[in-house]
């Protein structure tokens, strides 16, 4: 963990090319629950999912099947990443928002959403450069919906030839997908060679 001064500017954003910069060094910002000051992380070991051993479980199948979910991408980006920071405890401050709206509107950072019955009920937003895709978080108000984002996300990068879904940290929900931990080192050449690569999302 590093804390990283920004020059603040009139939107009182983290400056894209300051974001972009640390993405590509493995780096990326939290703010503090209680100061909500900006902290920056790169943690060893790193958690990512590699696509080729992505699981879905029998019952996520089945949900599938029914079609229950309405998939869009980047129609509501604002209302994802809001959706994401509403719990008790939460990273993503005003400032996390805003900046992420900003690097959206960039063209760098995307949602993924489950809808029903025309009402936004899950999903998830990240970064992604190059081949990479950085998750940063995903929220649920129906049973799989966030599940079902992260399937068609998972399905949108293997589709274009990604080559890193980067989750930060592990977690029981994300190991049941094929999350494993990885050393900083191994972690930094995968994300070398993603960012050497050129990739459209979605």
């Amino acid at each position: 963990m590093i804390n990283l001064e920004t020059k603040k500017n009139k939107l009182n954003i983290i400056p894209p090319n300051l974001l972009l910069a640390a993405y590509a060094t493995g780096y990326f910002p939290m703010a503090d629950s209680e100061n909500k000051k900006i902290y920056w992380y790169s943690p060893d070991p790193r958690a990512i999912i590699p696509l080729e051993d992505f699981k879905i479980s029998r019952s996520l199948k089945q949900t599938i099947k029914k079609n229950i979910f309405k998939v869009k991408i980047n129609t509501s980006f604002q209302n994802v990443i809001i959706a994401c920071a509403d719990r008790k405890e939460t990273w993503i401050s005003q400032e996390i928002i805003d900046s992420y709206i900003n690097l959206h509107k960039l063209g760098y950072a995307h949602s993924v959403e489950t809808w029903y019955k025309d009402k936004l009920v899950g999903g998830l937003y990240g970064v992604a450069m190059g081949s990479a895709f950085f998750g940063e978080s995903m929220f649920s108000r129906m049973r799989d919906a966030s599940k079902v984002a992260l399937v068609t996300l998972v399905n949108i990068l293997k589709n274009n030839g990604y080559l890193l879904l980067d989750t930060q940290y592990i977690t029981p929900h994300l190991r049941q997908f094929g999350a494993i931990e990885i050393s900083k080192e191994e972690y930094l050449q995968i994300l070398g060679n993603a960012l050497r690569k050129t990739n459209k999302f979605p």
